[in-house]
């Protein structure tokens, strides 16, 4: 009863106040100007259809303003996709200046390879994951948590090794507070038109299409968040690192292979033993570091690796 009336109660609330906008790139000390190079929307609202075309990029609901820039980005750089909660707001004139608390779930960060990054619509194949933070069971904060902690600052690792190039830089938050029915899971995205270089050009990552990676009934776009949570799995393929294996050339369209058996192992634990031959980094705290199919880092910068379901891993302390 008690989770039923917090479901209730999160329906009612008047969450159209809440929203939020990736609107700026900061590429080392350079924190470019509200909307350079990023196709921002005059409206802070979510999408919430996973099908539509409008989860690339944002649009529909949220018409967005095309930009003619395109920032230069090293490979192997950090950069950081500010995100407020209007184009206008800052910690003088907004209370809620990033996000709303409430609005708690994961970031995730995506590329993709493109030939014109002021044109290209983003939609279909060609994008892969380079950033992804979910849920820590063990504190109860979401990557979303952390991102106000930060005053709105996103961390996205460009990848050493992608081919030189532009490509969209797809920031995403997904909040959660009313996922319990279907298309309730509310999601924000903006493109950062970017150009790559100094990569080593040796990836070749597996790609999703967008619409296509997310499906509504997805146990990371459909879910009770007001209960306890063992563990969350964040929707979409595997982050890419460099050395995690490889799929079609960015820009190609990827062939999933035939499924094959897995088994789930007992230990909590996850052994390194058996991808010993990965080179990939090993994984920051928080961060996926195993799970069924995972091709990423198994290994963690700090803390251990623990499974949290079949498919998923995490760096906890």
């Amino acid at each position: 009863m008690k989770t039923q009336s917090y479901l209730s109660f999160a329906a009612l609330l008047p969450f159209a106040s809440a929203h939020t906008i990736f609107s700026q790139l900061q590429v080392g000390s350079t924190t470019y100007p509200i909307s350079y190079g990023i196709r921002t929307p005059n409206y802070d609202g979510p999408i919430n259809d996973v099908s539509s075309k409008d989860v690339v990029c944002n649009g529909g609901p949220n018409p967005t303003t095309p930009s003619s820039k395109i920032i230069d980005v090293k490979a192997g750089d950090t950069v950081k996709a500010v995100w407020r909660h209007t184009l206008t707001s800052t910690p003088a004139n907004d209370a809620i200046y990033v996000i709303d608390p409430s609005h708690k779930g994961p970031t995730i960060a995506y590329l993709k390879k493109v030939t014109d990054a002021t044109t290209d619509s983003g939609v279909g194949d060609g994008w892969f994951k380079i950033q992804e933070q979910g849920y820590n069971p063990s504190t109860g904060s979401w990557g979303v948590t952390d991102l106000i902690a930060n005053a709105g600052l996103h961390s996205i690792t460009i990848p050493s090794c992608l081919a030189n190039g532009q490509y969209l830089l797809r920031a995403e938050l997904i909040a959660l507070h009313s996922a319990g029915s279907s298309q309730g899971a509310q999601l924000y995205m903006e493109c950062a038109q970017i150009n790559v270089t100094g990569g080593s050009g040796t990836a070749a990552p597996s790609t999703v299409a967008f619409p296509g990676a997310y499906k509504s009934t997805d146990p990371g776009i459909l879910i009770n968040i007001y209960q306890t949570l063992p563990s969350y799995k964040i929707p979409g393929p595997p982050v890419f690192t460099c050395g995690s294996g490889s799929g079609p050339a960015p820009g190609t369209t990827s062939t999933p292979p035939a499924a094959t058996p897995t088994t789930l192992a007992t230990s909590t634990k996850v052994s390194t033993s058996a991808v010993s031959s990965s080179t990939a980094k090993p994984a920051a705290l928080y961060a996926q570091c195993g799970g069924d199919k995972w091709a990423g880092a198994t290994t963690c910068v700090s803390g251990t690796c623990k499974a949290q379901s079949l498919y998923y891993s995490q760096c906890v302390p």
